[in-house]
C-alpha cells in the first residue's frame, strides 16, 4: 500500500509517543494524543457521512487543533481545502462554492464569517460545521453538530483506508485574475517528494525545534506541519499577536529555541528594519529558510552578520508545482549589498528550465521564460480544465507524450554558474506578504463596486512588511468624487486586507499608451512620487 502523508506522523507516534509533537503558548500536544485526536475525528466525519475524495474545508487559524484538522480529514480519505480566515464572507462563499463541500471544522475568531453564510436558507441546508474547540459558535448563529469535546466517544483505534499516494491531499485556493479563485491540487505523492528532499538536504531530525509562521492555507505551511511532524521534531507555531511586532518575533524564536526559522523575505525584512537581532543572538538556530518572494541582500547581510551559526537557503516555488521546487543555501555572507541571489538549482526530481519563444533552453544569460516539471507539478486547477490546459502544457521535447511542464509566468535567466536567477514577472501577478495575488482580481472586485469609471491596480516595491504596495488609479463615474477612505471600506467587504491598495491616484483620464492600453509603467512612475494619504 502506497505511503500517505498521515503515515509518517503515526509512525513518530508509534516511536516516541510522549515526544513533544506542537506547542502553542501554554497548549503543547503530543504525538500519542495528536494520533489518537485524529483518529477520533476521522472516525467521528466517516460517521457523519464523509467519503473518499470528499472536500471538508478547515476555517481556522494555526494552532494544535488545525493539525488535528488536517490528519483527521486525511484520514477519512477526504481532502483538507484550508481557507483564509481573513476572508470576507463574500470570497469565502466562492470558495465553498467552487469546492463543491459539505462540510466545515472552524475555530478561532471565524463565526461572525460563518454567521453571513448560515444566513442564507440554502448555504445552511448544505453545510454543516464542527467546531473544533470546546465551545461552539452559537452566539453568532451557526448551528454546530460537533465541538471538540465530542470527539472523546469515537474510538482512537486507527481503522482502514482507502486514499492512494496519487489521490489530492488538499486543494489551496489561489487569487485568480478574472476574479475567481483558483483551486490547486497537491496529491499526497506531490507533497512527500519535495518532504523527502528536504529532510535528506536539512537534516531534520527529532531534536528540532521548527517555527510554523504561514497562515494555514498557505503552501508553506504544509512543509512547516508535514516536514516537522514526519520527521518526529517539534512545531512551534508562531502567536498572531508576534508575527509584525520584530522584537517579540526575535523574543519568540529565542523562548522556543527554534533551529529552523522559514517565512516570506518580508519578515525576515521587517526584522532588520527594526535592528530586533542581537549580535551573536539565536545561538540556537541553525537553518534559516525563505521562499515566496525575494529576499532584499542588504536583508540577506544583516541576518548572516548576526546570526553567524545559521545556514541560509532560498526556495524557490510555485503552489502548482507544490512548496518549492528550487534551492540556494548562501556560501558566504555577500560582500555587495547590489549582488543578485540566485533561485539555485532544482530539487531532486524536478525540471527547472528557462526557454525562448520557441520554447528551446535559452542561451546562458539570456532572460527567458521559466517552466517547472517533475515529481511536485500539481494535476491541475479544481474542476477547471480550461485554466489548467493553459497553465500546464507538454513538455517540448520529453518523449512521455504525458509529461507536462508548468508555465510560471516568471522570467528568469541562467547564470555562468549554472544557477537560475528570478528576473520579473511577465504578466500582472506579485507577491505581498508572501500572499500571491492577481492585481486583475483586485481590479474586478473595484469594478463590481459600481463606484468608478474605470480603475487600474498595479504594484511598486515597497521598503515596508509587506515587499510590493497595492497601488490604485481610479477614475470616477461622474456621480461626483470618490474619496478613497470609502473605496477601502467598501473594497474589504469583498477581499482579504492583504488586497486592499495602500496608495489611490483620484485622476480625470488614465494615461494610454499608443496601443491604446492603460500605460500601466506610467502609473508605476507616478506612484514612486509620495504616497497621496487616504482621507
Amino acid at each position: 500500500m502506497s505511503e500517505l502523508l498521515q503515515d509518517r506522523i503515526a509512525t513518530q507516534a508509534e516511536l516516541h509517543p510522549d515526544g513533544v509533537a506542537i506547542v502553542m503558548r501554554d497548549e503543547q500536544l503530543s504525538y500519542a494524543e495528536l494520533e489518537r485526536q485524529s483518529n477520533r475525528l476521522a472516525r467521528l466525519l466517516v460517521g457523519a457521512g464523509v467519503r473518499r475524495g470528499d472536500r471538508v474545508c478547515l476555517l481556522m487559524p494555526k494552532s494544535p487543533e488545525a493539525v488535528v484538522a488536517m490528519l483527521g480529514v486525511l484520514k477519512a480519505d477526504a481532502i483538507y481545502v484550508p481557507l483564509d480566515v481573513t476572508d470576507p464572507a463574500s470570497r469565502l462563499a466562492k470558495v465553498f462554492d467552487l469546492c463543491d463541500n459539505r462540510w466545515t471544522l472552524a475555530s478561532g475568531a471565524v463565526g461572525g464569517a460563518l454567521g453571513e453564510l448560515f444566513a442564507d436558507p440554502a448555504f445552511a441546508r448544505r453545510h454543516s460545521v464542527g467546531w473544533m474547540s470546546s465551545t461552539s459558535a452559537g452566539d453568532h448563529n451557526v448551528p454546530a453538530a460537533f465541538s471538540l469535546a465530542d470527539l472523546q466517544s469515537h474510538s482512537a483505534e486507527p481503522f482502514a483506508r482507502h486514499s492512494s499516494a496519487d489521490d489530492p491531499a488538499h486543494i489551496l485556493y489561489t487569487s485568480g485574475s478574472t476574479g475567481v479563485p483558483k483551486g490547486v491540487i497537491n496529491t499526497h505523492a506531490n507533497v512527500l517528494a519535495f518532504l523527502d528532499w528536504a529532510r535528506g538536504y536539512f537534516g531534520t531530525t527529532p531534536a528540532d525545534r521548527i517555527s510554523w509562521h504561514a497562515p494555514l492555507h498557505v503552501d508553506l505551511s504544509t512543509f512547516d506541519v508535514f516536514g516537522t511532524l514526519g520527521a518526529g521534531a517539534r512545531l512551534c507555531p508562531v502567536p498572531p499577536e508576534v508575527t509584525l511586532l520584530p522584537h517579540r518575533l526575535v523574543r519568540f524564536m529565542a523562548e522556543m529555541r527554534l533551529t529552523q526559522w522559514l517565512s516570506v523575505p518580508s519578515v525576515l525584512t521587517h526584522v532588520a528594519k527594526f535592528d530586533a537581532l542581537p549580535w551573536e543572538g539565536l545561538p540556537t538556530l541553525r537553518r534559516v529558510l525563505w521562499c515566496g518572494e525575494v529576499l532584499p541582500t542588504p536583508t540577506l547581510v544583516h541576518w548572516m552578520r548576526r546570526v553567524p551559526r545559521a545556514s541560509f537557503t532560498n526556495l524557490y516555488g510555485h503552489t502548482e508545482t507544490t512548496i518549492a521546487s528550487s534551492y540556494w543555501t548562501v556560501p558566504a555572507c555577500p560582500s555587495d549589498d547590489r549582488a543578485d541571489l540566485p533561485i539555485g538549482q532544482a530539487c531532486a526530481g524536478t525540471d527547472l528550465l528557462v526557454l525562448d519563444a520557441d520554447k528551446r533552453p535559452a542561451p546562458v544569460g539570456e532572460v527567458g521564460d521559466l517552466y517547472i516539471g517533475g515529481v511536485g507539478l500539481s494535476p491541475g486547477y479544481w474542476r477547471d480544465v480550461t485554466k489548467t490546459r493553459a497553465a500546464f502544457v507538454p513538455h517540448p521535447w520529453s518523449g512521455d507524450r504525458t509529461a507536462r511542464l508548468y508555465k510560471t509566468g516568471d522570467l528568469a535567466r541562467v547564470g555562468k554558474d549554472g544557477l537560475v536567477y528570478f528576473v520579473g514577472r511577465t504578466d500582472s501577478q506579485i507577491k505581498s506578504r508572501g500572499y500571491r495575488i492577481e492585481l486583475g482580481e483586485v481590479e474586478t472586485a473595484l469594478e463590481g463596486l459600481q463606484l468608478l469609471h474605470e480603475c487600474a491596480v498595479v504594484a511598486i516595491p515597497s521598503d515596508g512588511f509587506e515587499g510590493m504596495a497595492i497601488c490604485c488609479a481610479y477614475v470616477s463615474n461622474g456621480a461626483g468624487p470618490v474619496r478613497p477612505a470609502a473605496l477601502r471600506e467598501r473594497l474589504a467587504k469583498v477581499v482579504p486586507q492583504y488586497m486592499l491598495p495602500s496608495r489611490w491616484l483620484d485622476l480625470d483620464s488614465l494615461p494610454r499608451n499608443g496601443n491604446g492600453k492603460v500605460d500601466r509603467l506610467q502609473l508605476r512612475a507616478a506612484f514612486t512620487a509620495p504616497p497621496v494619504p487616504v482621507r
